[in-house]
């Protein structure tokens, strides 16, 4: 008569959990599910214990100098540096003088070569556009209207903007509400009530220098971060809801 053989510790418990009987196997599907419920809800409030802050934000400037160094430039990356400080952001700034060459004789956008095409998808996929221009006859200059000319007339639909504007006096500290405001209105775009104006006299060596100048920058950057905060809020909760969805 053959020895009986000797089971191990594990056997025994494969033995145990074995299921019996088809009540057994319906108990052991339901554990199943349950824990593959438990694991999504621990999945859901993971998702939803993630910070807003990791919300990245898109900003794209458009500095609307058509030279380096350029003061509308540095007024540019002040503002951007001020964003990028107070929320995290993948910022790009567009140059227009560096694109002036390639779109300048276009009249068509099928016509314009890829490097303008993706400067103007990428404007037209920011979170927050920084408009910036220098001032040329008492309003911004023909060539960063140009540029907008190509950008679809529903792109820009509540799209948040900064505005900004550089000049050689003060006289000409309204082109701000009285041309670029109205330029971005047409593109129904919400732009912030706190725009910045900026004159030769607030640089040195083409680099910010008047105090005055970084309240101004430090103010606009204040009134920008709400509305920002509120597109990084909506999008962490539709991310949120992407699990709960999944539980369904």
């Amino acid at each position: 008569m053959a020895a009986p053989t000797k089971k191990s510790a594990l056997a025994y418990a494969a033995d145990a959990t074995r299921p019996s009987s088809p009540r057994d196997y319906a108990n052991a599907q339901n554990v199943g599910t349950a824990r593959a419920l438990s694991l999504k809800i621990v999945q859901l409030f993971i998702s939803l214990a993630s910070p807003m802050s990791q919300q990245v934000l898109k900003v794209v400037a458009l500095s609307g100098g058509l030279q380096r160094p350029s003061r509308t430039l540095a007024l540019v990356e002040e503002l951007v540096e001020g964003l990028s400080q107070a929320l995290p952001v993948q910022a790009r700034v567009v140059e227009l003088g560096e694109l002036v060459p390639h779109f300048g004789s276009v009249l068509y956008r099928k016509q314009l070569p890829e490097q303008v095409e993706d400067a103007l998808q990428a404007i037209e996929s920011a979170d927050l556009i920084v408009a910036a221009s220098p001032v040329f006859r008492g309003a911004y200059s023909g060539l960063f209207k140009h540029l907008l000319d190509f950008v679809h007339q529903d792109a820009l639909v509540d799209k948040l903007v900064l505005l900004a504007a550089t000049g050689g006096s003060e006289r000409h500290a309204l082109v701000i509400d009285h041309q670029l405001r109205p330029l971005f209105s047409f593109f129904q775009s919400r732009t912030l009530p706190i725009g910045v104006y900026a004159t030769d006299t607030d640089f040195s060596n083409y680099a910010v220098s008047s105090e005055a100048l970084r309240a101004r920058i430090t103010l606009a950057v204040e009134r920008a971060i709400p509305p920002l905060r509120q597109i990084a809020s909506a999008r962490a909760a539709t991310a949120a809801r992407a699990p709960l969805l999944a539980l369904a």
